[in-house]
């Protein structure tokens, strides 16, 4: 029940209201020369065609959130009186555990196939998302090392990497920003008829690798099996 409630509220709150982005600190210079943190995903999420691209969505697949918003909604009515039963029974102690099992499943299966149906309606919203962010990641290797050259830095590390830093003094953040702002004022959120996420494409390649190597690992055995069979 709570599943389907937090679906709902997404499809109201990450594409209705926009996306809550991590705060971006800023660069307060550098004290240990060639030496900086960056905080990468955060650097993504708050770029300009990042941010215009969650401002634009909401207008351009207006019809598909409304519509997951809504179906959501209907899930919810559906399965509150479910619950509601569900938990009086169990708490009553008039039910029998094989009634509560199949109140269980009904109210599982709800829930699973509720899922299912959001995640297709909402599917063109995720590969906008997905869309946009990979435009962004496509000119961050290039803004990274730009940014770097610019402030002389030699080894950028991961926040994650280190215990602490001194009041941001080794951030480049902003100055990493900087650079993707430039390379990238904007995006596209549409993507291609039959784009796929570039794990997905991956995935296909690495399929089609493989059934590639398949027949030619076939056909030295087969030339073995007769070479044999002929002596």
């Amino acid at each position: 029940m709570n599943h389907i409630l937090k679906t709902a509220a997404a499809a109201s709150l990450m594409f209705g209201a926009g996306v809550a982005q991590p705060a971006l600190a800023q660069d307060s210079g550098t004290v240990v020369q060639g030496i900086a943190v960056a905080n990468l995903d955060a650097v993504i999420a708050n770029s300009n065609a990042f941010k215009t691209a969650e401002t634009q969505r909401q207008t351009t697949y207006k019809a598909q959130i409304d519509q997951a918003t809504s179906r959501g909604n209907a899930l919810n009515a559906q399965l509150k009186p479910l619950a509601d039963k569900f938990n009086a029974d169990r708490q009553g102690g008039k039910a029998n555990q094989a009634s509560l099992e199949q109140q269980a499943a009904t109210i599982q299966q709800l829930q699973e196939s509720g899922q299912a149906e959001l995640q297709r309606i909402l599917q063109p919203v995720a590969l906008s998302r997905a869309y946009v962010t990979e435009q962004v990641e496509d000119k961050l290797d290039q803004a990274v090392k730009s940014a770097m050259a610019k402030k002389k830095v030699s080894l950028l590390l991961n926040p994650q990497a280190i215990v602490a830093v001194n009041n941001n003094a080794y951030n480049l953040n902003q100055d990493v920003l900087n650079e993707l702002n430039t390379l990238l004022p904007s995006a596209q959120i549409v993507p291609p008829a039959g784009w796929l996420p570039r794990e997905a494409r991956q995935q296909q390649a690495q399929q089609g690798q493989a059934a590639t190597a398949a027949p030619a690992a076939a056909a030295p055995a087969a030339t073995t099996g007769r070479k044999q069979t002929g002596r």
